[in-house]
């Protein structure tokens, strides 16, 4: 009698843990097709931005000096055109994203600009490894900060929450489900390989690191996902670029056309 009541313990407490993965307790469905809408930088992300031209990146003097040494021929002669296909732009190419889970802790974001693929790694050890055109991600569920800033809940999700160390551990309170408060996924990206913010050569180097926050809202009907990003690089960056990216969900995958990544020269 003891092994099966231990054999059914066990059962059940496997059963709590699956229950518990990232993927059953995310606050957001990020699953699906989603088609950019360029609303912001238009000039930069859907034309070929001339060399030289940095305007809204904090650049420092090495920034652009490298930027100015810019030589497209040069890139493409070397096999170099996905250079400004990494994780701190590719998010901002006009393109489509299909997004799926690979397994429960892990979310695969494809796009079809360049056929690129990321993922990411919940609950992961500390990134290592040769470094990547989209570089190791971790990610984690964060309870939205409209959400912290107004109530006292803490969730039992995200420790970073002010006030979780400090709370009582003898009579803690009942954290919110976040899969009814809605939520952001927060992604971290390191071990980038060395490459272009914008097509035009603005570089950003091996020691940049990208942090992402991925929210979705809803509006007359459409759904939307809202990236935005944090990306800090003290050999080229005076100080951290922020910008934000905006998709909307799409019924289904037939505009999904993936194609591989191209650098044309820009005109003279």
């Amino acid at each position: 009698m003891t092994w099966r009541c231990t054999a059914v313990t066990i059962a059940l407490a496997g059963l709590a843990l699956k229950a518990q993965t990232p993927q059953a307790t995310a606050p957001i469905d990020l699953t699906g097709y989603w088609v950019s809408l360029v609303t912001e930088d238009w000039r930069y992300r859907m034309l070929n931005a001339p060399k030289g031209d940095y305007y809204s990146i904090p650049l420092n003097a090495e920034g652009k000096r490298v930027a100015d040494t810019w030589d497209p021929a040069k890139d493409i002669a070397e096999g170099k055109q996905c250079m400004s296909y990494g994780a701190p732009n590719i998010m901002r190419e006009p393109a489509r994203l299909h997004v799926t889970w690979v397994n429960a802790s892990t979310l695969k974001v494809e796009i079809d600009a360049g056929k690129q693929a990321r993922l990411f790694l919940f609950g992961a050890a500390a990134p290592s490894g040769e470094a990547t055109l989209q570089g190791i991600s971790i990610a984690q569920w964060q309870t939205p900060q409209s959400i912290r800033a107004s109530t006292s809940k803490i969730s039992a999700q995200d420790p970073n929450t002010p006030g979780f160390s400090a709370a009582s551990m003898a009579s803690p309170p009942a954290p919110p489900d976040t899969r009814k408060l809605g939520g952001t996924l927060k992604v971290v990206t390191t071990r980038i390989k060395p490459g272009y913010i914008r097509n035009n050569g603005v570089p950003f180097s091996a020691n940049a690191v990208l942090t992402e926050y991925y929210d979705i809202h809803k509006s007359n009907g459409a759904e939307y996902l809202v990236q935005t990003q944090v990306l800090e690089d003290p050999r080229y960056l005076d100080a951290p670029w922020v910008v934000s990216s905006h998709f909307r969900r799409e019924p289904d995958g037939s505009k999904w056309d993936p194609e591989p990544c191209e650098l044309v020269l820009p005109s003279k």
